[in-house]
């Protein structure tokens, strides 16, 4: 017989009944029934109940034992009792009648219990992450996270993507973020970057002729935590190809990310409709109108209307100003809504001064007519105009964001999800799809005033190098798109830039001289001058898909060891201090902040 086990915790069935079998696990619970204990044994399988009678030589041993101990244990198969069985278990027809155990490793006191659904402080479950991943939820989770990745893999090969590893320790680039930097011992004074993500890399593997690349790939950037963003690194699936458009590009990643998503749609119980491919397509100027985001929630039916046009020199004074001032006034519609209580347009208006706006004015339509403080003060003609535009009618209300287009665009989208959440409006158990197209290759700093890539800065300008010459960059638009679910980014990507001239144009028009090109990125632009084919792709976040499967709020649930939100590994303790003679090795002086509250001197 095996040292450890026959069997393991999830396998044992009645058709095992009065064979010997031996299983090695953790002691998940155990309950004394007065005369009998019974133990559940729990390995990474499953859960297999152990039952010691009164008298056995084992049992003042088992009793003694705290739960996460780990034991093996022999002994008999047999059928549970009538009325005991559990339905609920794979093993619940059957229990393990222990005659030998041997302890070996008996657990301390526990921080955490593993076992039930208590919930625990995320410092806690941090720090002791290797006890938080033995829960069932957290276990599920990883185990869900492997099985995505898998077959994101096998879809991709199928697809006919190769495989490839690019480096990790590399150069700076202007990825958006700031890089991690690492000391090169050999070369004073000289950093090695991590990579934000393996932009050049994969482009060179265009030009090196492999035409289809993938990789599972780690990121590292050294910014800020989020619910769906992880402090550190992620992983995302990164993807190249060559001789392609756009439309080729979502041809080929559409069916790899529906397949997943509909391999894993009733991971949660419940079954999710996946949007089936092609995935709609939406301008990003019609998304910043139509949703007030670049990653609308498709759940959400409502649809944003500009109704400036309509309150331009009208009766309502306060919107008349903001249009005559340049601004905007966009409606967000709330069917249905004229029939709650006065209540509820009060709280949205006071979440809205909340969040540092002015309020949240509305019109309600019933039976009688146009309600609310607007429809008082606005012409008839107007207020019939704007639920014409919205499509709104008896029964129905809407509400009204007034501000300079950029402002108005972002409140109205959070409206927008407001509204709908609180109408109930979301539709359920879904996943929907889209991408966002047509984004603008430049924008414009409002601290600096400089125009900055918006965007990846190796995008393919669309219109070339003509509309970089000709064009006011502002209104200039790349061959850039990112994919959207349910309102959460999965991935930005683009059709990139492969001509060093049309590079170093565009990189000019952002602020960097040519020689800072080709000092930053010379590696690129010297294999682009060697002939290189017209290519693009994508990289969807792993984290943020497992998420999204798993219907989990933050994504630090699908990450086996991830940080706190202050970038801390508390379980590893990491970041954390470096011998004197480590700092001289590698020629480092430190140059700290005075700590704060420190006496000088």
């Amino acid at each position: 017989m095996h040292a450890y086990r026959t069997h393991h915790c999830g396998a044992l069935r009645a058709t095992d009944a009065g064979s010997t079998a031996r299983l090695s696990g953790w002691v998940h619970r155990k309950r004394d029934h007065g005369g009998l204990l019974f133990i559940d044994l729990r390995d990474h399988y499953g859960m297999t109940q152990c039952v010691v009678a009164q008298g056995s030589p084992v049992l003042k041993l088992l009793e003694e034992l705290r739960p996460e101990s780990v034991i093996t244990v022999t002994g008999d198969v047999v059928p549970r009792e009538a009325g005991t069985v559990n339905a609920k278990l794979p093993t619940g027809e059957i229990e393990l009648r222990v005659r030998e155990v041997e302890v070996q490793s008996a657990a301390e006191v526990l921080p955490i219990q593993v076992a039930g659904d208590a919930e625990f402080p995320e410092e806690l479950r941090l720090r002791y992450r290797f006890l938080d991943l033995r829960r069932d939820r957290q276990h599920r989770n990883l185990m869900l996270r492997s099985q995505v990745i898998s077959s994101i893999r096998r879809r991709m090969i199928d697809q006919g993507f190769t495989e490839f590893q690019t480096p990790i320790l590399t150069a700076s680039s202007p990825e958006g973020a700031r890089d991690f930097l690492v000391p090169a011992r050999l070369h004073p004074g000289k950093f090695y970057a991590l990579p934000q993500a393996p932009q050049q890399f994969k482009q060179l593997c265009m030009v090196a002729g492999f035409d289809r690349y993938f990789q599972i790939a780690p990121c590292f950037r050294d910014e800020a935590s989020r619910a769906d963003r992880s402090p550190g690194e992620f992983y995302q699936l990164d993807f190249e190809m060559s001789f392609v458009t756009q439309e080729d590009v979502f041809a080929a990643i559409e069916p790899v990310l529906a397949g997943v998503f509909e391999e894993f749609s009733d991971w949660t119980g419940t079954k999710r409709a996946v949007t089936p491919a092609p995935f709609p397509r939406i301008p990003y100027q019609q998304a910043m109108l139509e949703y007030g985001s670049d990653k609308p929630d498709l759940r959400n039916p409502i649809k944003i209307t500009d109704v400036s046009t309509h309150f331009a020199g009208g009766g309502f004074g306060l919107f008349a100003k903001v249009t005559a001032s340049g601004g905007v006034v966009r409606a967000i519609p709330a069917p249905g809504a004229a029939g709650r209580p006065r209540s509820f347009f009060d709280g949205l208006n006071e979440w809205a001064r909340a969040e540092g706006q002015g309020g949240l004015g509305y019109i309600a339509w019933d039976a009688d007519g146009a309600k609310g403080p607007i429809a008082k003060n606005l012409e008839a003609d107007r207020v019939a105009a704007i639920a014409a535009a919205c499509g709104l009618g008896a029964g129905d209300a809407v509400f009204f964001v007034a501000n300079k287009e950029a402002e108005a665009a972002k409140f109205s989208g959070a409206v927008r999800n407001r509204v709908g959440r609180d109408l109930g409006l979301l539709e359920e158990n879904a996943y929907r799809f889209c991408w966002v197209t047509d984004f603008p290759m430049y924008e414009r700093n409002e601290d600096t005033g400089q125009i900055e890539f918006s965007h990846n800065p190796f995008s393919m300008p669309q219109g070339g190098l003509e509309a970089l010459n000709s064009m006011d960059p502002l209104d200039i638009k790349a061959f850039q798109y990112d994919i959207v679910c349910n309102g959460i980014e999965l991935s930005s990507g683009a059709i990139r830039n492969h001509r060093p001239d049309i590079m170093i144009r565009a990189f000019e028009i952002a602020g960097y001289p040519a020689e800072e090109v080709e000092h930053r990125f010379g590696g690129m632009l010297n294999a682009f001058r060697y002939g290189a084919p017209p290519h693009g792709g994508s990289a969807p976040g792993i984290d943020r898909i497992v998420m999204l499967i798993a219907d989990e709020p933050a994504i630090r649930e699908v990450i086996l060891f991830p940080m706190n939100q202050q970038a801390e590994d508390l379980m590893m303790g990491a970041p954390a201090r470096v011998p004197p003679e480590r700092l001289r090795e590698l020629h480092i002086k430190l140059d700290l902040p005075p700590v704060k509250g420190a006496k000088p001197g």
